[in-house]
């Protein structure tokens, strides 16, 4: 039993394991890229499941849609930081007994070594000796009675273990960070609207890392100002841009604001967290007159269901003035849903967006009247009402019409809605990551390793200096790389004709 154990361990820890998890730790992210992930789209995940049939279900089985909690992942993850600390310890601790161990004694037989030169000089064994040494200054050097060893390149092993700790540090770094790490999704209207980072009910979803609660948020208010977007001919977006002011540190105490241009992939940083800028929608304007000439105006954001055009679909709610009775109320709640052009196309009375900019929006609603259903205590989607009111014949459709800027609709008990306007909202996104700084080190890190031990030459000289019986002197040198890398001829060249040279040095 104890043999098997460690027939597993040295298995484990050996570098071929290593680079065999580092590579099906690779493998196994790439779902995560390439498939649509429940903790970022749910909606995607459900589309994907429905084109697929039984294919995306299974996907869906084996966790394909949430890659990063799979225990699969988790278990490769583990297995490699396992295999690189079982790996590194030995090698660290070889390394440094190298470091502190003296070069290689000269063979007795140079002309066996892959590189070799020698020739008869008029000097004395001692003056070449010196010479040797003067010439591989620098080097790593023991000299015996008439020779001298040398050896250069150790930076490659040192940069060969930057690397794995590097890599050991990211993998750390990046556990550390899911822990302690959250993010979050939040609309905020254009034009005035705000968003403090108090508590996780602030936003429109929320992902805390596994050590996070949300009572103890980095707080901040970023006060949203104009917002402008500029398109191609075809409606891609070439550029979002948001003014906005924003608060943080001592700047809450003092109420003091200051200015920042929030663009997509150039987020705002404030104290630890960074804020980006994702997207933009629009929100229409409704308002609703009642019989009794009471007004109410409400604008709620609508959702994009055309990424390219933006053609958008949702549902403003109002409820009517004046009634106590609860009973009552609910029975006379409206809500305006349909769809908003921003430049319309109309088909045959039918409407739809060929344009995601402004330009004279119109919107196509359809009014309902009863009860909503949003004082069940069940939660309820801003963007639509609860088809199961319709079907159970609690909410009637009551009208449908295309309505332009300014104009409205009259229902049949003489209640207008009015379509006054249409405003932007954008969509931002707070990062907290307190290991970034670290992942970023530890990645330039991995890629100075890595550059120093593929550049880097681990090589040996020896030089001996015999007295022969005609009073010169054999000076011979040899050479050995101790790795298979071209260029350590033409070095070895250098060196030998320097040692070799007539003159003294």
């Amino acid at each position: 039993m104890i043999a098997f154990l460690r027939n597993t361990w040295r298995g484990l820890t050996s570098m071929r394991t290593a680079l065999t998890l580092l590579f099906l730790l690779a493998l196994a992210a790439l779902p995560g890229a390439l498939l649509p992930q429940l903790s970022l789209n749910a909606r995607k995940v459900d589309e994907y499941v429905a084109e697929k049939g039984w294919w995306g279900e299974l996907l869906q089985k084996l966790g394909f849609f949430e890659v990063y909690a799979t225990p699969w992942f988790a278990a490769i993850y583990l297995l490699l930081f396992t295999s690189l600390v079982g790996c590194l310890l030995p090698r660290t601790w070889e390394y440094f007994k190298q470091m502190r161990s003296k070069p290689v004694l000269t063979p007795r037989n140079l002309s066996r070594m892959p590189h070799h030169a020698q020739a008869e000089l008029d000097i004395t064994p001692e003056e070449a000796v010196d010479k040797a040494r003067k010439v591989m200054r620098g080097w790593r050097m023991e000299t015996g009675e008439g020779t001298v060893s040398a050896e250069r390149g150790f930076l490659r092993e040192t940069g060969n273990l930057v690397f794995h700790f590097a890599l050991l540090g990211l993998l750390v770094s990046f556990a550390l960070g899911k822990m302690f790490s959250y993010e979050g999704q939040v609309i905020v209207q254009a034009d005035g609207g705000q968003f403090c980072n108090g508590g996780i009910f602030n936003y429109d979803s929320f992902r805390p890392g596994l050590r996070v609660d949300g009572t103890d948020l980095t707080p901040f208010c970023v006060e949203i100002g104009k917002f402008s977007a500029e398109y191609l001919e075809n409606g891609q977006p070439v550029g979002y841009q948001a003014d906005i002011r924003y608060q943080s540190g001592d700047d809450l105490a003092s109420n003091t604001w200051k200015p920042y241009t929030l663009q997509v992939n150039h987020p705002l940083r404030t104290e630890g967290d960074r804020v980006y800028l994702l997207g933009h929608g629009y929100t229409p304007t409704f308002t609703v007159t009642f019989p009794n000439g009471e007004k109410r105006t409400q604008g709620i954001q609508w959702l994009p269901a055309d990424q390219v055009t933006l053609a958008s679909e949702g549902a403003t709610k109002f409820d009517p003035p004046g009634i106590t009775d609860s009973e009552t109320r609910r029975k006379n709640q409206i809500a305006v849903t349909g769809l908003l052009a921003p430049t319309p196309l109309l088909h045959g009375g039918i409407l739809n967006s060929k344009f995601p900019a402004l330009d004279n929006p119109m919107v196509a609603v359809d009014v309902y009247r009863g009860d909503l259903g949003v004082d069940d205590g069940r939660g309820q989607s801003i963007f639509s009402i609860d088809q199961k009111m319709v079907e159970q014949g609690r909410l009637a459709k009551v009208a449908r019409k295309n309505l332009a800027l300014g104009e409205e609709i009259v229902l049949d008990d003489g209640t207008k809605v009015r379509f006054d306007s249409v405003n932007d909202w954008v969509s931002l996104q707070v990062s907290h990551d307190p290991t970034q700084i670290y992942v970023l080190a530890f990645a330039v890190l991995i890629i100075l390793g890595l550059g120093v031990s593929l550049t880097v030459k681990r090589r040996r000289v020896w030089v001996r200096a015999t007295r022969l019986d005609d009073g010169r002197t054999l000076v011979e040198v040899g050479g050995l790389a101790r790795t298979d890398q071209a260029g350590y001829g033409e070095e070895f060249t250098r060196l030998a004709r320097a040692v070799l040279n007539e003159e003294k040095s």
